[in-house]
């Protein structure tokens, strides 16, 4: 039959195959939702590939603390601006995140808070993620959706790799705003870009009190974080 699969799946393959599908909570059941936001303008190639290998870690914290959805946004070329649909399963999010091909342009921050701003209006949002290393938008209006996602209690993670000043300054300014907080990787960190993501996941699922329980089993950037997140140096 032309329309047969070529090769059938071992006992083995489905069996591996339903036991992820058992551990992959539905949405309705998970506790956290998460907004991943990567900039993928042509410079951020790099960071977007380490991003797409090591995305798997936020789900797996933040399954024993009662499940992530995470939702891809991501900006690139001329205005282009796209948002996928919200995913409890890693290999969905990679899978999507393996079509796109980065592109230059300009950042595109301000639409990544409004679309945020819309998506909690929607539902609860834990967390927004921002990945990036450049800022070229008007930092006013900006900081405005910034202070109104604060309005629906997000807080915004913003993860700056370099250390361009503009951007610096600005992703500082939103994480006050919303209460979040900055934190800077240096590019090709791998390590340093899970942890920090881990956190985020960790933070989206169970709020404060387990990021902080988290941070006191995992040290290093995760309790930098964590100190960050709860006004401490």
């Amino acid at each position: 039959m032309a329309n047969l699969p070529s090769k059938r799946s071992s006992s083995k393959d489905i069996t591996a195959f339903l036991a992820t599908a058992a551990r992959t909570p539905a949405l309705s059941q998970v506790k956290g939702r998460l907004i991943f936001a990567v900039d993928a303008t042509m410079s951020r190639q790099p960071a977007w590939d380490v991003a797409t290998e090591i995305q798997s870690d936020m789900f797996e914290v933040a399954q024993s603390l009662g499940g992530l959805a995470v939702q891809l946004v991501w900006f690139r070329g001329r205005g282009e601006f796209e948002a996928s649909q919200w995913t409890t399963a890693p290999s969905a999010l990679a899978a999507r995140m393996r079509t796109v091909n980065t592109r230059s342009g300009f950042t595109q921050l301000r639409r990544v808070l409004a679309h945020a701003r819309e998506e909690a209006r929607r539902t609860k949002v834990g967390a927004l993620v921002y990945v990036g290393d450049c800022f070229e938008e008007n930092p006013e209006v900006v900081a405005k959706e910034a202070a109104a996602l604060a309005l629906l209690g997000v807080p915004a993670f913003m993860f700056h790799e370099g250390d361009e000043p503009g951007a610096a300054a600005m992703f500082r300014d939103i994480a006050r705003l919303t209460h979040g907080v900055y934190a800077r990787f240096d590019a090709g960190a791998a390590r340093q870009l899970r942890d920090l993501l881990r956190a985020a996941a960790v933070y989206a699922t169970g709020g404060s009190v387990a990021l902080k329980a988290d941070a006191e089993r995992a040290g290093g950037e995760v309790l930098r974080l964590s100190r960050a997140m709860h006004g401490n140096p």
